[in-house]
């Protein structure tokens, strides 16, 4: 599936990606459904019928009810700004399952996705400094003006990194889930490979913001693509990231539109400027006299536009922006997806230059885990600290909720032996750790930072000022309760005694004895995340192992 396939750089990804391997079958993705048909009728009747060509079209970005509704609609209706802010806002699960790229994914199952769309300029260039500029104008002395929610909903749809998070996000669930293999990005750097100092805009003055704005997208979207390529189950994922203009696709004289979208010229009316009167920027055509059309000699460079024959000779000369063909580009991605080395994987240059966990940090860590215990030891000997346990601070919830789990049982049991071979009835178990409670401080120390306690009825929470799940957004302090609820809530982030959850816990530390004996009969060869390292009860590392084999949570590089 090739995203952007019928722009400049993914129509010569086709074209590499047919002569050199080979595919039954490709997708070509493009905003309009003509687009997307032109470009599989040229291939086509390029390459015959040896290659199943699929066109493929809408916005990548909404849902599939969206798709094919433009940007400008999209903001001029209420009914579609509410639908986007839940997209970008609302819940996951919901947006996840109306977007359309994620719907794409699904229906085509690709094995290789190149990603030829130039994500960072459309999300720059919905443009947060005027919508913030106009959002400023609607607030007054007395607050804000309600006539202005339009621009206010305009501006939250204008955010650039909730959109690239939501993206990634879509991107790495349906590949996993649809089995997609290898993620490329065509990324950019925003400036064509230039600095701060660029002087070069989408027409508006510099330094321009919104091409500041554009490089931060760029780069925040490879940082999220570092994640991925780090999270297990993700495909394998690389992005060739230009650093110069890419041009040209013809040239040609053509009717064209300036900045405005204007395509006539016009004659000139003289005005005279007097100080303290006041510019008329912005007037009304009809009180100009038609000139004819705005038509000149063009170079298309694609998604960057058209340059005239000046504006192509300054931003191509020598220390300037200069350019890459697509074709360099094209090339480029076969050649990764073939697995070959090239240096220009970004992705990959990151592996290589980021510092990794050191041999020096595992020794040192062993001696600040024996001083932390020995300094909590002797605090609480004296009586003038509490447990080290959690604080609340490092998530996620079931951290915390673990940790004080973990403590409990220890004070029960004292060894992960005694866990997994206890007979008693569950219930029995359950009433001695809450018995703990208050030998250990958890009873006092959890609710007060936020974590209650689900006591063995199932009924009955202790609790503190605060609790910290669910997670509230906005105003609203309650949530309605129910069953179904209650569990959702204990599993996440609440010390829960029941009698099912001790059970889990039974079952969890026999997996953890078996692997410590796997360890010490196999050696090195059967040390892996599912391992239990420790060779006694530490919480700590008792909640790393649940990390680690049950809730995905490990690292693979």
């Amino acid at each position: 599936m090739i995203l952007g396939g019928a722009g400049l750089v993914g129509t010569q990804v086709v074209r590499h990606i047919v002569k050199v391997m080979s595919p039954r079958r490709i997708v070509v993705g493009s905003l309009l459904e003509q687009e997307a048909r032109d470009a599989c009728a040229r291939f086509e009747a390029e390459f015959g019928d040896d290659v199943c060509f699929v066109p493929a079209w809408g916005n990548l970005f909404v849902s599939a009810q969206l798709a094919h509704t433009s940007r400008g609609q999209l903001l001029s209706a209420k009914e579609h700004r509410a639908a986007l802010l839940g997209a970008v806002y609302g819940d996951f699960e919901v947006a996840y399952r109306e977007n359309h790229l994620v719907q794409m994914i699904r229906h085509h199952r690709p094995e290789v996705i190149v990603d030829a769309v130039n994500t960072a300029t459309g999300f720059s260039y919905q443009d947060i400094f005027d919508g913030a500029a106009k959002v400023q104008e609607w607030i007054g002395e007395d607050g804000f003006d309600p006539a202005g929610t339009d621009d206010l909903e305009t501006f939250l749809l204008s955010q650039s990194v909730p959109q690239l998070i939501r993206h990634v996000r879509f991107v790495h669930r349906s590949t996993t889930e649809y089995g997609t293999r290898v993620y490329l990005k065509v990324g950019t750097t925003g400036t064509g490979g230039m600095g701060m100092n660029i002087p070069y805009t989408h027409s508006e003055d510099r330094p321009s913001q919104k091409l500041l704005a554009k490089n931060e997208a760029a780069f925040g979207h490879t940082g999220l693509l570092f994640l991925l390529a780090r999270t297990p189950g993700a495909p394998i994922v690389k992005e060739v990231k230009p650093a110069a203009m890419i041009g040209y696709r013809a040239v040609e004289v053509r009717k064209v539109s300036d900045k405005h979208q204007n395509s006539d010229l016009y004659r000139p009316q003289e005005v005279s400027l007097s100080a303290g009167e006041r510019l008329e920027l912005r007037d009304s055509a009809d009180s100009y006299e038609n000139d004819g059309e705005l038509r000149v000699a063009i170079v298309d460079t694609g998604e960057n536009g058209v340059f005239t024959r000046g504006e192509f000779s300054a931003i191509t000369a020598f220390g300037q922006m200069e350019y890459v063909t697509p074709e360099e580009i094209a090339a480029l991605v076969v050649r990764e997806l073939r697995g070959a080395t090239t240096g220009r994987d970004i992705i990959s240059a990151l592996d290589g230059a980021v510092l990794d966990p050191s041999y020096k940090a595992g020794l040192v860590r062993g001696v600040a885990l024996k001083d932390l215990e020995s300094v909590e030891q002797a605090s609480l000997e004296e009586g003038d600290a509490a447990p080290s346990i959690a604080l609340g601070r490092l998530g996620p919830p079931e951290l915390s909720k673990l940790l004080f789990e973990g403590a409990l049982l220890y004070h029960v049991y004292g060894s992960l032996t005694a866990i997994s071979e206890d007979t008693r009835p569950t219930t029995e178990g359950v009433q001695e750790m809450a018995e703990a409670l208050t030998p250990t401080q958890v009873g006092r120390l959890a609710p007060s930072i936020g974590i209650p306690v689900l006591m063995p009825d199932g009924k009955t929470l202790l609790r503190g000022p605060r609790i910290n799940v669910p997670e509230l957004l906005g105003r609203s302090t309650t949530v309605a309760l129910s069953g179904d609820s209650v569990d959702v809530w204990a599993r996440k982030g609440w010390v829960d005694l029941r009698p099912s959850n001790l059970k889990t816990w039974r079952e969890r530390a026999g997996r953890m004895v078996q692997a410590r004996t796997d360890l010490r009969r196999a050696g090195s060869a059967a040390a892996t995340i599912h391992s239990y390292m420790s060779d006694r009860f530490d919480i700590g590392e008792v909640v790393a192992w649940i990390f680690n084999n049950e809730m995905g949570g490990n690292r693979v590089k």
